[in-house]
């Protein structure tokens, strides 16, 4: 009798259910975490220095021009010159927003845009509607 010699198994298909399955897991995990570290969830024990150089920083500084033409640094209404002064006594790393109504002429928003390149300030938003 001869002896029939069985061939190996085929995979003729790779089975990405399970692989699929470990991945949306990890999804969720990284979301998660993600979520809880933007919002400050985790607590965290932060170290302690004796010698601290607490500066109070302003993380923007916000420029209006509204439709008048009128200029504001932050809420005080100012002046092309007065802008150019109160500008230059802040830090070129901050960043400037500059709010302008649409509205205003497009010379004062070239004003503004002339005093902020002269006195060397990169870090600028301008704010607009969708």
């Amino acid at each position: 009798m001869a002896k029939c010699k069985k061939s190996p198994k085929r995979f003729d298909e790779i089975n990405v259910i399970p692989f699929i399955d470990i991945m949306l897991v990890l999804l969720v995990m990284v979301l998660t975490t993600a979520t809880f570290i933007k919002q400050g969830v985790i607590p965290v024990n932060l170290p302690e220095a004796k010698a601290t150089d607490k500066k109070d920083v302003k993380k923007e500084i916000t420029v209006y021009v509204n439709a008048k033409g009128e200029m504001y640094f932050e809420k005080e209404k100012v002046d092309l010159k007065t802008l150019e002064s109160k500008l230059s006594g802040i830090s070129k790393e901050q960043t400037v927003i500059l709010k302008s109504d649409k509205e205003s002429r497009f010379q004062d928003f070239v004003s503004v845009m002339d005093i902020l390149k002269r006195l060397g300030h990169e870090q600028l938003y301008i704010v607009t509607k969708k």
